[in-house]
């Protein structure tokens, strides 16, 4: 099957992430993931939205590390606990190992048994879904009748079998919550609410979302961290990670953009500045960041997976996604088209700190509904690109010496001008 180079180049290379990983360690305590989840609602794995999972935690840096997507082989590796970084590093790397060789998650998570107080979380498409090491967790199992049960699992080994819809659930406080010591209850409360959803046929992504809020309020532990989708191999990315080492993520609770009917969006902070938008004076709806989460990861019958490469641009994701998707409604998956609706954008400045693109810069898969694109970012600090002129540069260049040479002119005239009059009055 032909692929984008987009998704080559999120494919997982084991190796370069091994790397990445020591290398992280050696500069920053890795983050230790309060909160990890996976949802199965289709155990067959033919749902596009039909398994997710992600980590979020009060605790600093919840780095993409702590939720980890392999999108060739559809499976993920969640990962916390107590223990040191490196017996971390070490436990994620084992289970990549094992799920990279067609291991199962079972066989993969307890592996972490075998390191000090260290969880590893592993879901998949199709196998189910097993948490090993040191945590406290609850498994939800939903029976074909309806029939919700809850088991509570303290350290070891629990499985989510293969076949079955249901949770896997692990959330502890972090020190210095302000509301440490509610874990226990909302762990139990989550586990019944995504217990209820699945019954009710909700998709295992809209579950997802939902265990995320319902944890960030009541529980605290809800920074980003973000969110997997294990069937369509989509991840939130950097959208909810932290901005810098030693810091939080984004709280997944707390208001993320303003969005339009027509697409068009904003985020906060700058989102405190628009109550209508730009482009119809169209009311704007406020989305939360766990109801964004939700429609990143979500895949419906006419949505588009979008891709950008070649800035960090803030918003520039975000709102490349809505003028895809409205350019590809509108008039296909052409390619010329979305570059022209992302020039107009760029033009308005709905998009900043990026040039404008052409044609060759948009990569369009219609097979896999999947469209590239990748942008230059600009040099210096600019926040737009130059205009496009009719004329050439090189002509505005001759006019502007012609002009510079007219004023150096009308400045001698202006100085010598009683020199110049008393000369030509005597040669008359």
């Amino acid at each position: 099957m032909e692929l984008i180079r987009g998704r080559i180049m999120k494919r997982v290379n084991l190796m370069r992430f091994v790397l990445f990983l020591i290398t992280f360690s050696m500069v920053v305590n890795t983050a230790s993931a309060t909160m990890n989840v996976v949802v199965i609602t289709d155990p067959t794995g033919k749902d596009p939205n039909g398994v997710a999972a992600g980590s979020q935690s009060w605790a600093t840096n919840m780095f993409q590390s702590t939720f980890i997507l392999s999108q060739s082989k559809h499976f993920c590796v969640l990962s916390g606990g107590e223990g040191n970084a490196t017996p971390r590093l070490a436990a994620i790397v084992s289970a990549l190992n094992v799920m990279e060789n067609g291991g199962t998650p079972a066989q993969a998570a307890t592996l972490a048994n075998g390191f000090s107080q260290i969880r590893v979380m592993v879901g998949s498409a199709t196998e189910g879904a097993a948490v090993g090491g040191y945590f406290d967790a609850d498994v939800v199992i939903v029976s074909p009748n309806g029939t919700i049960t809850i088991t509570p699992y303290n350290s070891g080994l629990a499985t989510l079998p293969a076949g079955d819809k249901g949770a896997i659930i692990h959330l502890l406080n972090t020190q210095g919550n302000p509301q440490y010591g509610t874990a226990d209850a909302v762990r139990l409360q989550t586990a019944e609410m995504m217990g209820e959803m699945i019954r009710d046929g909700y998709p295992a992504t809209a579950v997802l979302a939902a265990a995320f809020d319902n944890v960030a309020t009541n529980a605290g532990e809800k920074h980003g961290g973000g969110g997997l989708n294990l069937v369509s191999e989509i991840t939130t990315g950097d959208m909810f990670t932290p901005p810098a080492l030693n810091t939080t993520g984004f709280n997944m609770n707390d208001p993320y953009s303003k969005v339009s009917p027509n697409g068009w969006s904003v985020g906060f902070p700058e989102a405190d500045n628009y109550q209508t938008s730009p482009i119809d004076g169209s009311n704007l709806t406020t989305v939360y960041a766990y109801q964004a989460l939700e429609s990143a990861i979500t895949v419906t019958v006419n949505s588009t997976a979008v891709y950008t490469y070649g800035t960090d641009a803030p918003g520039v994701s975000e709102t490349t996604q809505e003028i895809v998707q409205a350019s590809v409604e509108k008039y296909g998956y052409s390619s010329t088209s979305i570059a022209t609706s992302i020039n107009k954008a760029i033009g308005n400045g709905l998009l900043v700190g990026v040039n404008y693109v052409e044609p060759i810069d948009i990569n369009v898969n219609q097979n896999q509904k999947a469209v590239g694109v990748y942008y230059t970012p600009l040099q210096g600090n600019k926040s737009s690109p130059s205009w496009h002129l009719p004329i050439s540069s090189s002509i505005l260049s001759d006019l502007g010496n012609i002009q510079t040479a007219i004023g150096l002119i009308l400045v001698i005239l202006v100085l010598f001008r009683s020199t110049l009059i008393s000369s030509f009055l005597k040669r008359k």
